[in-house]
């Protein structure tokens, strides 16, 4: 697209009064899903990403890896088994998410990060002590409930103008290691940050009234409406508990949740600083 320079220039003070009100404001973005295994779009995401650090604004990066674990769980023969969309995690199972999460994944991102301009350093929920987590289930393994997030190593970073890229392993005072739900974790992670927004990227526009139309999508939901847009089957199946973690985010005080498309290339920028917005708003 050819923008002429005056173009260009009003683009800039039409984002103004969006850059003044997240300046120096905790975002947290939780990266998964397509975007995260399209190489073109990766890069668009961290574009936006990097963009919005150096205007002032203070993003924390959460990305799970659902995918890249079960490539590499069928590389070692091993089958991915799933318990109400959550991984059922061996011992050796959780020492592969730990080596895919915290590694590869959480690696790449950093040095796409700083590729482009950014500044970033990576984080593993072990690290500080930052997620620590018990076992949810016996029957799941080493799934991991959070029983408490220490947002310090986070603040730090922050500081030093750093963009944190959090891999969503947890620990426990034993050393055992546990698979965290990515969008739990940022739930979490967003509440005792006190982020004044959350942004979770999805494989879809965000909440549809109808499934089969694009064009239905809702665009804010207010958390009281959720039950009864479960009842309703408008939120079904895997979505259920992705909306529970946006309600939670909410509870623990965060002021609003997105849920947009990753497959939209610079959805993070048209959400957080455009007036119209991309995905489905809760408050």
């Amino acid at each position: 697209m050819n923008l002429s320079n005056a173009q260009r220039a009003e683009v800039l003070i039409q984002a103004l009064p969006y850059i003044k009100k997240y300046y120096n404001k905790i975002i947290v973005i939780k990266y998964g899903g397509n975007a995260m295994v399209n190489e073109e779009l990766k890069r668009a995401v961290m574009g936006d990403v990097v963009l919005l650090s150096l205007i002032g604004i203070k993003v924390v990066l959460i990305h799970g890896g659902g995918p890249e674990i079960s490539d590499m769980l069928t590389k070692v023969g091993k089958k991915s088994e799933f318990v109400s969309g959550l991984r059922v995690t061996d011992e050796e199972t959780a020492e592969i998410v730990q080596m895919v999460l915290a590694g590869k994944i959480n690696k790449g991102l950093v040095n796409l990060l700083e590729n482009i301009g950014g500044k970033a350093i990576g984080l593993s929920g072990a690290d500080g002590s930052l997620i620590e987590a018990r076992m949810l289930d016996e029957k799941l393994g080493y799934v991991g409930e959070i029983t408490n997030i220490n947002p310090k190593p986070i603040h730090d970073l922050l500081e030093k103008g750093y963009i944190p890229v959090i891999s969503t392993v947890g620990c426990d005072k034993e050393g055992h290691i546990y698979n965290i739900n990515a969008d739990t974790a940022a739930a979490r992670i967003a509440g005792v940050l006190g982020a004044e927004s959350m942004i979770s990227m999805t494989d879809i526009r965000g909440i549809l009234r109808d499934k089969d139309d694009p064009e239905s999508l809702i665009p804010v939901v207010n958390v009281s409406e959720a039950p009864q847009l479960i009842r309703e089957g408008i939120i079904s199946g895997g979505m259920i508990p992705k909306i529970e973690c946006c309600i939670e985010a909410i509870r623990r005080g965060v002021k609003r949740v997105f849920i947009i498309d990753g497959r939209v290339p610079h959805s993070i920028l048209i959400e957080v600083l455009t007036d119209e917005g991309i995905g489905t708003m809760f408050v």
